[in-house]
């Protein structure tokens, strides 16, 4: 189940936007808000809010951080200050892999005002406290970089097994067995033709090794096209044939 983002005494419109920006990319949308300031939302709140503007104006209003994870199961606490208080901390990843585990429970993840953080009544209220390991020396960050960061996680988490496109869109899958066999046959006709595959005795061992050199890296179906495609403007003239899967 996807987290909700709970931010606590939020000062600026423009840190709201923002932090609505930081869910979208991790495709989370539950945005609760416990006593922002008045008139939050504003020009400057959808403006920060990019593409995200529409999220921004769903958020839900609390007067009380009891009131805003009331019905949630599990509650995490963001803080870089130690408390004196007996609690469990983990990383942002070590939650994500809570969330991963535990796909039925509500969970909501508590972050503090910007200057001053999590009061320690809220972070009371939570399970766990999320610590960002940073630079011990300087760890300060600002409201929707802590939020990104911890959303992240839990995003690479739950699209573990997501495909990934490349930036031009094209599906970054394996290509199939066949396609790559296709391609070997290809590069190595045009290999024996330069009798690149002398002494004949040891073509089959250089034939091997060849296929296993193209298996270290997981070609795609685009990557086997332009190698098919190189091979052919090497060895061709005139329009060059097109392959298709």
């Amino acid at each position: 189940m996807k987290p909700a983002i709970i931010l606590i005494d939020p000062q600026l419109g423009e840190n709201i936007g923002m932090v609505a920006r930081a869910m979208k990319n991790c495709e989370l949308c539950d945005l609760r808000l416990v006593r922002p300031r008045i008139h939050w939302l504003n020009e400057h709140t959808i403006k920060a809010a990019a593409g995200a503007g529409e999220d921004v104006q769903k958020a839900t209003v609390f007067n009380t951080t009891k009131e805003a994870i009331a019905d949630l199961d599990w509650v995490f606490a963001t803080t870089a200050r130690p408390r004196d208080m007996e609690k469990r901390v983990v990383t942002p990843n070590q939650a994500a892999l809570h969330i991963k585990k535990n796909p039925d429970q509500k969970v909501g993840i508590l972050f503090g005002k910007e200057r001053a953080g999590l009061d320690n009544d809220d972070i009371a209220l939570a399970n766990r406290i999320i610590e960002i390991p940073l630079n011990p020396e300087y760890s300060s960050l600002n409201l929707a970089q802590a939020v990104l960061i911890c959303t992240y996680e839990w995003y690479q988490r739950e699209k573990s097994t997501r495909v990934y496109k490349t930036n031009h869109g094209i599906t970054n899958t394996p290509a199939p067995k066949e396609d790559l066999i296709n391609l070997f046959e290809h590069l190595e006709r045009e290999l024996d033709k330069t009798d690149f595959f002398l002494p004949q005795d040891k073509k089959p061992r250089m034939v091997r090794n060849l296929r296993s050199m193209f298996q270290h890296i997981p070609l795609s179906t685009q990557d086997v096209r332009t190698l098919r495609g190189v091979v052919s403007a090497l060895t061709f003239r005139g329009p060059l044939p097109t392959y298709r899967k």
